[in-house]
């Protein structure tokens, strides 16, 4: 059963998703972090779907799963071009945009070929067990592919404050998903009460932490090289 805190979540959750959109396009950084602004919106599309779903089928129906899995690997795969976007950013200097637009089409080719493959061998589980097997693999990727990024930023010495905490901001979501997904396999149990409230903290979490960078860090503020390091161990 939901509470009023479960509702509080999605709406809390939905405001902040689009606030970011807001934030942006009042600091002048929607055309630059055109990806991220993108993916905001997407999310808010489907917390309003989950909304939806629940009233209509209910929490424990197989439809609102379904919905969860499918809805959640798909925006998983929109926040690979926000990393990618990122990357661009960090490598600005380099020259390197053409290569790294053609790793991300590899990369979304290749996850598309995974899914693929998965779908033809287990044509039955479909709808069950490989939604969250994709969903897992995806959040994954996604921790390497941030924690890549976090590792460049420190080798070129990236200074750009509100870079180097969207990245933090997307470093700990993916970290925290990702470790919500191995204590579900680890430990069942915890799915119907402390890793319940997991996902939607952290989905709450992340658009909090981007709306404050958007509104509060100016697009030229610089942190000193030494604080940086500081911020890393």
């Amino acid at each position: 059963m939901l509470g009023p805190v479960d509702y509080v979540l999605w709406l809390a959750s939905f405001l902040l998703e689009v606030f970011v959109v807001v934030c942006a396009v009042r600091s002048k950084s929607f055309l630059s972090h055109l990806s991220l602004n993108l993916y905001m919106l997407a999310a808010a599309v489907v917390t309003v779907g989950q909304y939806v779903s629940i009233q209509r089928f209910g929490f424990q129906s197989l439809q609102y799963r379904y919905y969860y899995y499918y809805s959640e690997s798909l925006l998983t795969i929109v926040m690979f071009c926000v990393i990618i976007q990122l990357y661009q950013h960090v490598f600005v200097e380099m020259n390197v945009s053409r290569y790294i637009r053609s790793a991300a089409a590899i990369l979304l080719l290749a996850t598309a070929f995974f899914s693929y493959a998965v779908v033809r061998e287990n044509k039955d589980h479909l709808t069950s067990r490989f939604v969250v097997e994709l969903g897992q693999n995806l959040h994954f990727c996604g921790v390497v592919l941030t924690y890549l990024l976090w590792g460049a930023i420190l080798k070129l010495r990236e200074t750009r404050t509100r870079l180097i905490q969207l990245v933090l901001a997307l470093g700990v979501y993916f970290s925290a998903t990702a470790g919500t997904y191995a204590l579900r396999n680890l430990f069942p149990g915890l799915q119907e009460s402390v890793l319940r409230w997991v996902p939607p903290l952290i989905g709450t979490w992340l658009p909090l932490a981007w709306a404050y960078t958007f509104s509060k860090v100016p697009e030229d503020a610089r942190l000193t090289t030494a604080r940086l390091l500081v911020r890393a161990r």
